[in-house]
């Protein structure tokens, strides 16, 4: 890519330039890098085929004619190789200039043209995190214009963010890859879902960056031995911090407030049994017979040995599921 040091005037380069100019819509018009701008001030030609391109008003304050038109390839290498060498400045629009470049492509390909240098050059790169605009967009879009998820309701909506949550522990524990991201993402939509549907809510709406700025503020309160001054040397001093923030920001009467009485019994178990642990409570386990009770004490032993029970059991399963497998394949044979 070109730098401001070792870019070249128009009039220095023999056979001309064209440069192609790429820039990102999710960054805000008008950001350009330098080298961007620089080659735009010293073209002799500026074109852009998309009249409507975001860039074109920051263009013209800052005093660049654009010509709104891509000339064909065989034009183009013409004007910048006549007089000595002359330069444009092609501003690609979202869908890119595939004609001009497939052009130029054979022109230079043939090996008899004189062709100008041609330079592909970023003016706005995207920062981790840019395609979440593009979801909230899409997101957005569908809400509008498809019937079915126009219609949803967050209790509809409910079933579905257990079962990816379900399928993203699943490819966790198979360890595939392709599953996991695949699954991370279904997560992420139900969480974009989620938003876009409560903006719309009469009384109390919140959007995406709602959501986004809540945990952005909680995590930097929670992690004080990061964004503040206090220490912590070991993954038990970070537990230590978080316990002691959440419990300053909750003000809860109990320690199993916040624990939600819908999910699976064993991780029900394994959550109330550590939140006992960490307030130093000694709680005896009620009486009573049955297997419930047995469960009940064999998940607090595994949690008290540092074992998630409902992880275990899921990895027994898997084993059991696999018995069954070998034991079928047998009777099959």
């Amino acid at each position: 890519m070109t730098t401001p040091d070792s870019a070249a005037p128009a009039a220095d380069l023999a056979t001309g330039r064209v440069v192609l100019l790429t820039t990102s819509h999710r960054v805000a018009p008008g950001l350009l890098s330098w080298p961007a701008w620089q080659a735009l001030r010293g073209a002799d030609r500026v074109l852009c085929g998309d009249g409507g391109h975001p860039q074109l008003p920051y263009l013209r304050e800052a005093g660049i004619e654009v010509e709104h038109a891509v000339p064909a390839a065989r034009e183009l290498v013409d004007y910048c190789v006549a007089e000595g060498g002359r330069s444009a400045v092609v501003i690609t629009s979202a869908d890119g200039e595939s004609a001009l470049t497939d052009g130029l492509a054979r022109l230079a390909g043939s090996g008899r043209e004189a062709m100008p240098d041609l330079e592909l050059l970023p003016g706005s790169y995207d920062l981790p995190g840019a395609r979440l605009l593009d979801l909230v967009q899409v997101m957005d879009r569908i809400r509008a214009e498809c019937p079915w998820s126009g219609a949803r309701t967050h209790e509809e909506l409910v079933k579905y963010g257990i079962e990816e949550a379900y399928e993203l522990v699943e490819a966790i524990e198979e360890g595939d890859r392709e599953a996991l991201r695949e699954e991370l993402g279904d997560v992420l939509l139900q969480v974009v879902f989620h938003a876009r549907i409560a903006q719309e809510h009469e009384d109390e709406p919140f959007s995406i960056d709602d959501v986004a700025g809540a945990i952005v503020d909680k995590l930097i309160r929670r992690h004080p031995h990061v964004f503040g001054e206090e220490a912590a040397e070991t993954a038990e001093d970070v537990k230590e911090h978080w316990l002691r923030t959440k419990a300053i920001e909750k003000q809860r009467d109990s320690v199993t407030e916040g624990v939600p009485l819908g999910q699976p019994s064993l991780a029900l178990t394994a959550q109330l049994a550590s939140r006992a642990r960490t307030a130093g409570l000694a709680v005896a386990l009620p009486d009573g017979e049955g297997f419930g009770y047995e469960l009940l004490a064999l998940a607090i032993r595994a949690k008290e040995a540092g074992v998630e029970p409902e992880t275990a059991l899921r990895a027994a399963a898997r084993a059991y599921r696999d018995a069954i497998l070998a034991v079928e394949a047998t009777a099959a044979r």
